[in-house]
């Protein structure tokens, strides 16, 4: 059984109620209405006509860049191979680990995988890595829950 044959829309209407709800593109010159602000939600300031106002806008936004790359990370060394990685631990079932390039490379555990053909980074983690952590963590040295706020909410 065959489907109904809709008609095609009508675009002259179509066209019509758009440029009543929109306006035509002659208007360009006014400037956009703003959208509400969301709550929870912050926006930059604007800089235009405010002395030194890009340069705040700048900085503002180098510093939440920077808290949000490292807020809570603390350096962990590991105890076999001697690589420095930054730790934080969210929750107690995760651990971030931000690794640099000298430590995945210098990882004995990742070495060896490269050895073998396969991909460190396919790798969940490095279990020597995980214990030094974990001695990290027994140690006093590394909060086993981060009190660091996460980002955004400062």
């Amino acid at each position: 059984m065959m489907a109904p044959r809709e008609d095609p829309p009508d675009v002259e209407r179509l066209a019509r109620s758009m440029l009543s709800l929109r306006g035509d593109h002659d208007d360009h010159d006014e400037a956009a209405p703003t959208p509400p602000a969301r709550r929870g939600q912050s926006k930059a300031p604007a800089s235009t006509g405010r002395p030194g106002g890009t340069a705040a806008v700048r900085d503002a936004t180098q510093a939440d860049r920077d808290r949000y790359l490292t807020s809570g990370l603390q350096p962990v060394d590991c105890r076999f191979c001697h690589v420095t990685v930054n730790v934080k631990k969210p929750g107690p079932g995760h651990t971030a680990v931000q690794w640099n390039s000298e430590a995945s490379q210098r990882c004995a555990v990742f070495a060896e995988l490269r050895a073998s053909g396969e991909h460190s980074a396919r790798t969940r983690s490095c279990p020597k890595l995980t214990d030094s952590i974990e001695h990290a963590i027994a140690e006093g040295c590394l909060e086993a829950v981060s009190t660091a706020p996460p980002p955004g909410d400062g």
